[in-house]
């Protein structure tokens, strides 16, 4: 009887080329794909929850592959992790109805942006934030993020709109805080679009430069307008904190 395993994982996609597998080049998906069918002893194909870019990590994301190996749920999770530490981390291993799919049953993803602003950059930050020296205008920036929470057409924020037949998403959280030198965004909605998240971070920040009011982001919004948004921040400041179900 094929058993259907729902995997929890971080990672750290510095080294990666995404989540899904590409022609040539080391992404998350082949590299578990490979570790694990070695264990089960068979071929697998991984589900995940969303398939980040270049560069994005994940504290939460969410994959399933079906098996015919009666192995033990502790001993796959340690045999996986032995293989893969430092850059991938096998979280947590259950098992689930055969109909379970880690992408069509989720019902909202939450990411989590992280800018340093500040006058000089930090070694440890590097790989998981983005570097923004100068002042920004944290309070211009927060009030203009509420603009995103509810049901819009987020097509300005869609990086490759002829892909998506749906433009439409909720946003049922956003959060905008400051720690320290640390810009934090934290978003939840029930979907996203390719770059959707880094292209809000972008409008934002324009809006913190003042180069768009803050009072524009809900007419960029309505406008649908790629080229009213603000430009794409670099991915590594990018997180998959948690896929809910």
């Amino acid at each position: 009887m094929k058993r259907n395993i729902k995997l929890v994982l971080e990672y750290d996609g510095t080294q990666f080329l995404g989540w899904q597998v590409q022609a040539s080049g080391r992404t998350i998906q082949n590299t578990l794909e490979e570790v694990i069918s070695r264990i089960v002893n068979h071929p697998i194909r991984l589900i995940c929850a969303g398939r980040t870019d270049t560069g994005v990590h994940a504290l939460g994301q969410v994959a399933n592959f079906y098996t015919d190996s009666s192995i033990p749920l502790p001993n796959l999770i340690r045999a996986v992790n032995s293989k893969v530490i430092p850059d991938i981390a096998i979280l947590s291993a259950e098992e689930m109805p055969e109909s379970f799919n880690a992408r069509w049953n989720a019902t909202s993803r939450w990411y989590r942006y992280r800018i340093l602003n500040s006058s000089v950059p930090h070694v440890f930050e590097a790989r998981s934030s983005y570097y923004l020296p100068g002042s920004l205008d944290f309070d211009s920036m927060q009030k203009a993020g509420q603009s995103i929470l509810g049901t819009h057409d987020f097509t300005v924020f869609n990086a490759s709109p002829e892909l998506t037949h749906n433009p439409v998403r909720t946003v049922t959280y956003f959060n905008l805080a400051r720690e320290g030198e640390l810009i934090i965004m934290d978003i939840k909605a029930n979907g996203f679009f390719h770059h959707m998240v880094r292209s809000i971070v972008g409008t934002l920040i324009d809006i913190g430069r003042g180069k768009i009011e803050y009072t524009e982001m809900k007419v960029i919004i309505e406008s649908r307008e790629r080229k009213r948004a603000g430009y794409t921040v670099p991915p590594q400041g990018l997180f998959l904190i948690k896929v809910e179900y």
